[in-house]
């Protein structure tokens, strides 16, 4: 079965048999000079922190660090789960969504921002941020962007910004698949999504990557962004989150359509 913590450490230990080095996203920005071979891991903490826990044990395992973001509500803001995944050596960083929380209005969303953000500083000195979808809001988030500047409240990094996607491929487990652009509303990279399908970098279940990095034809530069809610050893939890995703995309291509 995809989507388990056996697959997703099989996952890991095989890109680094590949020879890929781990980065965290703010240890990324800070490096001078990054690998040949390298994967940005970041994981999006939407809900079942307890999840995020597991994984994070799995990488810490093997030695290897993730920046891990985390949303203000309760389904994910779990201080106790995020001091234990601090404590790990990961990343933490804010899973920001204020410009939906304010209905639009940006000087309420930098307010939140600020707030939230001060909140996440208490348990970890963060330094990256990382937008979440709210696919059924209305108002995107990164919008906040082009009135104000995350850089002068000490953040260094917004992977949407931040990283040049025409040099670093991007994969996202968004959809409960490694190829669900066609149902991600705001979770996708489109102006290369086109680029990647014609240069045959499209993989849908976690063997693909697998065989494509034992083969030797996986990019050799990525980010890689995870929502550990999908992984999991349990039976029960798996098999909800699989009928559960089934829905939200449904949901998800009626908004695409409607864009």
């Amino acid at each position: 079965m995809d989507f388990t913590l056996f697959i997703y450490k099989s996952l890991l230990t095989t890109f680094q048999s590949a020879g890929y080095a781990f980065y965290t996203f703010e240890d990324y920005l800070k490096c001078d000079k990054p690998e040949e071979k390298f994967v940005i891991l970041r994981h999006d903490i939407d809900a079942k922190a307890g999840n995020a826990l597991a994984t994070a044990k799995v990488e810490a395992t093997l030695g290897i660090r993730a920046s891990y973001y985390f949303r203000i509500v309760p389904q994910s803001n779990q201080p106790e789960i995020i001091k234990q995944i601090a404590a790990m050596g990961h990343e933490i960083g804010y899973h920001y969504e204020d410009l939906s929380l304010s209905h639009g209005d940006t000087q309420k969303g930098l307010q939140l921002f600020k707030q939230h953000l001060s909140y996440f500083q208490s348990f970890y000195p963060v330094k990256t941020v990382c937008m979440h979808g709210s696919p059924r809001s209305p108002h995107d988030s990164k919008d906040l962007w082009s009135v104000f500047d995350y850089k002068d409240l000490g953040i260094i990094g917004e992977p949407y910004f931040d990283i040049d996607f025409s040099r670093l491929f991007y994969l996202t487990d968004t959809g409960r698949r490694w190829d669900g652009y066609k149902v991600s509303v705001r979770d996708k990279i489109p102006q290369h999504q086109e680029r990647w399908i014609e240069e045959g970098k499209v993989y849908h279940k976690t063997q693909d990557i697998i065989k494509a990095l034992n083969n030797q034809v996986f990019p050799s530069q990525l980010m890689l962004a995870t929502h550990p809610q999908r992984w999991t050893n349990n039976k029960l939890q798996w098999g909800k989150e699989l009928l559960s995703q089934k829905a939200k995309n449904i949901i998800k291509r009626i908004l695409i359509r409607k864009q």
